[in-house]
């Protein structure tokens, strides 16, 4: 009867010992603190027209008035 009650007391402090290190010795993990990174503000509006055409626009209106003036 000693002997088998030696037998599991030696299992239970066996397996509590397991147990106890279950995780290891190592050190706690700390986690990488969170970054909120705010949103980039929203670009500029652009034009509906291109700016090819605003100076294809002006040369024509040039010309146009350059050719007006020579038939004076």
């Amino acid at each position: 009867m000693r002997l088998t009650t030696t037998l599991a007391v030696a299992a239970a402090l066996a397996v509590s010992g397991v147990a106890a290190n279950a995780g290891g010795n190592n050190d706690a993990m700390m986690e990488a603190p969170v970054v909120m990174v705010e949103p980039a503000p929203a670009p500029a509006p652009t034009s509906s027209i291109s700016p090819t055409f605003v100076v294809v626009g002006v040369l024509a209106a040039l010309l146009i008035a350059a050719a007006v003036n020579e038939a004076d």
